[in-house]
């Protein structure tokens, strides 16, 4: 079992330093980490609330958006270009130290 680490910022600006298991999902460290993120639908790609924005040095190392993770940020608030679903990206040793930010929450 391989333990990697992301980094966190809040939307107060704070930064956390998780660890989560490879496989996992980004969305499911933050969660159970009690940050607040709702990942209403539980990571079926069906909601957007688990929406972040990757720091730009991390975005060529992702694995692209599908089709249905497009359609879904279609649908989110704030969507900038560096906006992924966190449920859709899996934890892996390319992404350990992953920079993530939990985007504005949707109104």
């Amino acid at each position: 079992m391989n333990i990697y680490t992301i980094h966190v910022t809040d939307r107060e600006g704070n930064s956390h330093t998780l660890e989560g298991i490879e496989g996992w999902r980004v969305m499911e460290i933050i969660r159970d980490n009690d940050l607040p993120i709702k990942a209403e639908c539980g990571g079926a790609c069906a909601c957007a609330t688990c929406h972040v924005y990757v720091a730009p040095e991390w975005q060529g190392r992702l694995i692209p958006p599908t089709d249905e993770e497009i359609e879904m940020l279609d649908e989110a608030y704030h969507v900038e270009k560096n906006s992924r679903l966190s449920c859709q990206i899996l934890l892996s040793a390319e992404l350990d130290g992953l920079e993530v930010t939990l985007a504005p929450e949707m109104d």
